[in-house]
Formats: structure tokens, sequence, C-alpha cells
């Protein structure tokens, strides 16, 4: 049974929480319009001018959430919820004030009145995220990421180990290096991956299996890395830019006998993370249904963490194919690492501390050691 999340205020910076309120206050209106009116034809006149009596009070009160945000989740959660509806029936009473003052024949019903409303609606508002959160989501959304991560294309794992086949004999060092940076990433795949992880180490998870798929396509594979400008303290889901990677190197440089060069773009910008990746386009029909597939994989695990906020979109120009993913720029507190030199940081690399090789481990008896492969064949084939 999952674990359920510690409850606290919806984020209200956050684009699906704002338009989700507007329409829960909506339909809060709505079904005053059918308890005032019951006869369905004066429904829609009844809906009309409740809307334009809450719609101000609403837009008014959705603003000062917007640019508190910050500070109402500093609150402990039972603070934030008296401060919003607080502030939701100050609202509704400074309103109802301006409406009878302004318009005489336009209020109804005492100030009192409409301040307790406004604070009803506020709390209702927030009764409903908090039963979104605490029920709704975790159970969903966690078991959800967990059947996502768990997705990978048996076709890397069986290229990797033809790579290190082919390495065993004449380069048992680097054959290692493949083995600890495939092991690596197999690790962040298993792991549990729904919080959000540093640009810094999700820019080395590409780096490692961009070094793995170098020795496979040799020279075929060319990579441009653009991210000297990118935060590296910045998150973002885990396993996303990797994926990207993996899908441009599929479609993009595979199917090509001369391969072909991979762009990656990080960079941020009016307060969004902005992730491109570029690659050859190539006609081969039997592969855009896993194309799309991997996108609309990462489509959801984005929504599941940014709602609204965050957007995948492709399109084709010059002969490239280019996914582009925004999501909102946040910041990790410890500040992550510095991005130079307009690569990925290499760092110690994954499998770095493991000082004894599988390879040379003489702990090991010579009858459970493999026999080196016959030259470079793989008993897998080619995929």
């Amino acid at each position: 049974m999952p674990k359920r999340s510690e409850v606290s205020l919806p984020d209200f910076r956050n684009l699906g929480i704002l338009l989700r309120a507007a329409l829960a206050v909506q339909l809060l209106g709505l079904a005053a319009a059918l308890v005032t009116r019951p006869d369905l034809a004066g429904l829609g006149p009844a809906f009309l001018d409740m809307a334009a009596a809450i719609e101000p009070p609403l837009l008014i009160v959705l603003l000062i959430a917007f640019f508190a945000a910050p500070w109402l989740q500093r609150l402990d959660y039972a603070q934030g919820v008296a401060v919003t509806v607080a502030a939701s029936a100050l609202v509704g009473l400074l309103w109802h004030l301006w409406l009878t003052l302004r318009f005489p024949d336009a209020g109804q019903g005492s100030v009192l009145r409409a301040a307790l409303l406004s604070g009803l609606a506020a709390g209702a508002v927030l009764a409903y995220f908090n039963w979104r959160h605490r029920v709704l989501s975790p159970a969903l959304a966690e078991a959800r990421l967990q059947a996502l991560q768990s997705r990978i294309r048996p076709h890397f794992l069986y290229n990797s180990l033809n790579t290190v086949l082919s390495l065993l004999r004449h380069s048992p060092r680097q054959a290692e290096e493949v083995l600890a940076n495939l092991a690596d990433l197999f690790r962040v795949h298993m792991a549990d991956n729904r919080q959000l992880s540093p640009l810094a180490r999700e820019l080395e998870l590409a780096r490692a299996y961009a070094e793995i798929e170098q020795l496979r396509l040799g020279e075929r594979l060319r990579l441009a890395w653009k991210v000297e400008n990118a935060p590296a303290s910045a998150l973002l889901p885990p396993l996303v830019l990797q994926p990207l990677l993996e899908n441009a190197i599929y479609h993009g440089v595979e199917p090509s006998p001369s391969g072909g060069t991979v762009r990656v773009d990080v960079f941020a910008r009016d307060g969004f993370l902005h992730l491109v990746v570029r690659n050859p386009v190539h006609t081969q029909a039997e592969r855009h249904s896993g194309n799309r597939m991997a996108l609309s994989n990462i489509r959801e695990r984005l929504a599941l963490h940014f709602d609204a906020d965050a957007r995948l979109t492709t399109h084709t120009v010059g002969g490239e194919f280019v996914v582009q993913v925004v999501m909102p720029l946040r910041l990790s507190e410890d500040g992550g690492q510095k991005i130079e030199g307009g690569r990925p940081p290499r760092g110690p690399g994954p499998g770095a501390n493991r000082q004894a090789s599988a390879f040379q481990d003489q702990t090991t008896p010579d009858s459970l050691r493999p026999p080196p492969p016959e030259g470079t064949v793989s008993p897998f084939g080619k995929t």
C-alpha cells in the first residue's frame, strides 16, 4: 500500500491548479443557480448573473494566491488554509461593499453573508485539493510513475552486451567501463524515481549512455552538446534527457549507414528550463510507433510532476526532427555542479568508485570465468 504524501497547500503558481480552482468555483456558482432557480428555463440567466458576481472576486483571490504562493508554502497546512479562507472572505466582503455602494440594486443579502459564502467557497476548493492530494493523486501517480520508469528498450541491453563482448579480448578495461555505465543506468531505471533530480545528474546519465552508444556506433554517431548555459542545480523528472537521447540515436542515427549528428541544447529562459534534442530525419515507418510511445511516456511523467506547466512539442525543420521540453525552473538547495565546456560534466563518472574489476578479480575461480569470445561476433546477433 503506497504511503500517503504529507498534506500541503496546492501550488498556486501552477497553471493546472489555477484552472481547477476557477472551474470548481464556477461549478459552485452553477449549483447555487440551480438552488435559487429550480426551473431550467431561468437557469441560464441566473447562472450568468451569478458568474458576473463571483468572477471579479475569484480573479482577485487567485491573483493574491499566485503572488503569495512562496509565502503560503512556508506555512503549516492549517495556517495556510486559515489564511487563504480569511483572505477569500475579506475579498468577498470588500467586493460586496463596493457593489452595494456603486450599484445599490446589485448587492443582495448582508455583507456577512457575502463574506461567509466566499470563505466557504475557498474552503470547499481547498478541501477538494486536499482530497485529490491525499487520496487520489499519490496512489495513481506513484503507481503510474513506477510503471513508466520500468520501461526500457530491450535492444539497448542486447546491443550493450554485444559491445562488451567485442571489447573483452582487446580492451577489458574499456569493457569494464561500459558495464559500469550500464549498471549505473539500470540502477536509476529501477530506483524509486518519484523525486526530482538535479540537471547535473541527468546530464551525467546521458553522457554514460552516449559513451556506450559511441563505442557501438563509432564514427556514425556524432554528438553536439550545448549545455554551458544550463543551470546544473535545476530540478527535473529523472530519466527525461537520457530517453530523449536514446530516442534520437535509435530513430535518427541507427537507420542511416552514414550515421548522423544528434544535438542536445539545454538552457534556462524566463523562469523555465528548456531541453532541445535534434536528430536527422529518416523515412522508416516501422520505427514511428516506438517514437510516439517514448514521447508519450515523457509527456505523462511531465504532467504528473508539473501538471499543465510543462509541455513537450515536436516538429521537423531543415531535415531534423526536433523535440523540445519546457518545464518550470526549480533549483535545488545545494546548487549542484557547474557545467563547463559545452558538454555534460564528467566528474568521476558512473562506476568510477568500483576499484575491483569484474574481469580481474582474483577471488573468482577460473572455472567460473566466462571464456573470451571468438572474434567479435556476438551470440545475440545484430539488433
